[in-house]
């Protein structure tokens, strides 16, 4: 095996040690539909139920936490290439300090 296959393959066991130690274990209620869904997946890939579900929220909340909407108060609170920008009124400065804390807490 050549050393290039050797280090990719001590790169992906080093990243899936690394995200498995940082997993914690929740009990979540879902839908007998969505159930079925997980199940089908986990199948089809043959993964666990939980490696599913790890995946999935995980690249659902990256595209929700990017698709969180700017909503421009009426407060400049810095200037950029002469154009004022304006405070975020909408749900992300508190979704990012939601966040913030609970990061420090689990810190």
């Amino acid at each position: 095996m050549p050393d290039r296959q050797i280090n990719s393959l001590l790169d992906e066991l080093e990243h899936r040690a690394k995200r498995v130690a940082s997993q914690k274990e929740v009990t979540l209620k879902v839908d007998q539909e969505d159930l079925i869904r997980l199940r089908a997946l986990a199948e089809v890939y043959g993964l666990s139920i939980d490696e599913v579900t790890n995946s999935l929220l995980h690249n659902i909340l990256m595209e929700v936490e990017a698709k969180l909407p700017y909503r421009a108060g009426k407060r400049i609170i810095r200037v950029e290439d002469d154009d004022p920008v304006y405070e975020d009124i909408g749900p992300t400065p508190r979704y990012l300090e939601a966040k913030r804390r609970f990061e420090k807490d689990c810190a």
